[in-house]
This record gives structure tokens, sequence and C-alpha cells, in this order.
């Protein structure tokens, strides 16, 4: 998978965004997490995103195999908030799949931080 110029989550350059999280950096704060798998799914990234999953609620595998395909066209930070080693950050994902018109996906997730690395553990969704 080629690395894009700009980074999907919408926060400028890959290179200096989430491009270093998905080669192994940690993430400052569950918000950076959250950004980074955002990316990661907008690029398909499963290893990233399994690696990213608290070990208690990650499923054994990801298929990003759709028909028709989803694309991811950007994301809104709605809120972040920390209290120690757990944090939730809500959000807004827009995607589109095939030709249909465009979605939002909404999810307040729940973070937790063990051993200075932060795992995404699950979130409330909805969409529309």
């Amino acid at each position: 998978m080629a690395a894009p110029d700009a980074c999907p989550c919408g926060r400028g350059d890959y290179a200096r965004c989430c491009g270093p999280l998905h080669a192994g950096a940690a993430a400052v704060d569950a918000e950076a997490l959250m950004r980074s798998r955002y990316s990661a799914y907008a690029l398909a990234d499963a290893k990233y995103l399994l690696a990213t999953w608290h070990a208690g609620t990650r499923p054994p595998a990801l298929d990003f195999a759709q028909d028709p395909p989803l694309r991811w066209l950007g994301l809104d930070v709605k809120r972040h908030v920390a209290d120690g080693d757990r944090a939730t950050v809500a959000f807004v994902a827009r995607f589109r799949q095939g030709g249909g018109r465009a979605g939002r996906l909404c999810e307040t997730s729940r973070f937790v931080r063990e051993d200075g690395l932060w795992y995404y553990v699950d979130g409330d969704v909805s969409g529309d």
C-alpha cells in the first residue's frame, strides 16, 4: 500500500501525522490513536487496527472486502476527554459505499492506556 501525501484523518501531511504511528510510534493520547485508527481504516490497514485494539475486545480478524467498496471521506473529532489511563473520543466519520449517497458514522469510543500504550476498547455507534 502506498502512503498518501495528505493524512486521511485531515490533520495535514501523512508522514508527520498518522504515518509514524502506523510505523510503530506510540500515540501521545487517545485522540491521536483514534485518528490513526481512522486513517488505518481508510488505508485498509488491518494489521495496525488489530494491534491497537485491546486484547479483551479485539476480533480475531478484520475483512475489508465489501461489494461495493467503502470509501472514507473525512473525520470530525467532536470531543476528547481523558481521565488518567482511560479516555473517550466522540467523532463523526463520513463515508460513501459504491455510488450511493454519503453516510455518517457517529461514535463515542472508549480507550485505555496500558504499559504506556493507548488501545481502543469499544464504542457506542450510530449512523445515518
